[in-house]
């Protein structure tokens, strides 16, 4: 796609994921209202410990530190010798853009930007960090699978309600095919009147060129990204095993939270939910994930756990109010400039090879 056409459709997607935040920030509310109370949630509030959610606050900020570790060690592979402190305070800028800033321009194209002011290669620089991105989703994914299919695989108590019945997920989805019906029919009518417009025709052209050249660029980044890190399965190896380690300490500060809302759940929820929904938040329906984690987590725990609503819910806004207060570190060091080399201002005219 030209480069004219793309800078058109960025604002109409950024319009889009905006539209999703708010739209969800709505409905989440009124569903508080009506089915938690305010005052219930509250209540479950007041319950947390403030050393616990410190002790959780600190285990996901040693987790944000140990994914700058993964990300220098891939950078090290490509002979990239960049500072270990410089490729943390990268990583916590690009995690406060995740998490705060409604842009079209994500994390990890901030901080591909930025390393590119550290090094001559910038090419692969760049490149590390969709490589880290992809490792980190893949590794994701994988400890989700695992504990689902060693732990909670046909089990019985995966219900909808409470109900002691088999194929909860079966369940829950007969109980909305309503709202599912709903959902694809409104999807349809929409379509189809982008169909009828010539507008919309437009529209939906320039979309579908976006998104063939996006997975083109995609697919090209992966083919490069094997060819340079096969050679380095140590490297790969050791980053995966990084990438496990720090999703199940995050998760297990979670569960100690959890605890202290009073939620009985097994820890073996935790490593099927949390990963789920960490995975479907890297989807760029919304900004940072937002709503879009905190409702499907709050629903799994809700429906397939058998946890309260109002339990449920405060542990989907507390991970969610921990992920934005370790983010706040990338905005002291946007502030002081500190995710820049010391020579950025004698030769930032420098562009990218």
């Amino acid at each position: 796609m030209p480069d004219g056409e793309a800078k058109k459709t960025r604002p109409i997607l950024l319009f889009l994921r905006i539209a999703v935040v708010v739209g969800g920030i709505i409905w989440g509310t009124i569903w508080l209202r009506r089915e938690v109370g305010w005052g219930n949630l509250a209540e479950t509030f007041l319950r947390i410990n403030l050393g616990v959610f410190a002790v959780a606050l600190g285990i996901f900020a040693i987790g944000q530190v140990i994914v700058a570790l993964r990300w220098w060690l891939l950078l090290r592979s490509q002979s990239i010798h960049i500072d270990f402190l410089a490729a943390v305070r990268l990583h916590f800028l690009g995690l406060f853009y995740n998490n705060f800033m409604p842009s079209s321009v994500g994390g990890d194209l901030v901080r591909a930007w930025y390393v590119t002011r550290h090094t001559d290669k910038r090419f692969e620089a760049a490149l590390s960090v969709f490589v880290d991105r992809f490792v980190g989703l893949l590794s994701t994914l994988i400890i989700a699978v695992f504990f689902y299919t060693l732990f909670l695989r046909g089990r019985h108590d995966i219900t909808v309600g409470g109900d002691e019945k088999q194929g909860g997920f079966v369940n829950s989805v007969a109980e909305y095919k309503w709202v599912l019906f709903g959902v694809l029919a409104a999807f349809v009518m929409i379509f189809c009147s982008l169909l009828l417009h010539w507008q919309g025709r437009i529209l939906l052209k320039k979309a579908w060129s976006r998104t063939r050249a996006l997975g083109a660029r995609g697919v090209e980044k992966l083919k490069n990204a094997i060819t340079i890190y096969c050679s380095k399965p140590l490297t790969i190896l050791v980053v995966f095993a990084l990438t496990v380690f720090l999703q199940l300490l995050t998760i297990t500060g979670f569960w100690f939270l959890g605890l202290n809302l009073g939620i009985e759940a097994s820890i073996k929820y935790y490593y099927v939910f949390f990963t789920l929904t960490w995975v479907l938040g890297a989807v760029p329906v919304s900004i940072g994930g937002a709503v879009v984690v905190e409702g499907t987590l709050a629903y799994m725990f809700i429906h397939f756990a058998n946890v309260g609503k109002d339990a449920a819910s405060a542990l989907a806004l507390c991970q969610r109010a921990v992920w934005m207060l370790t983010s706040l570190a990338g905005a002291v060091i946007h502030l002081f400039g500190a995710h820049l080399p010391k020579d950025f201002f004698i030769d930032y005219e420098k562009t990218m090879n």
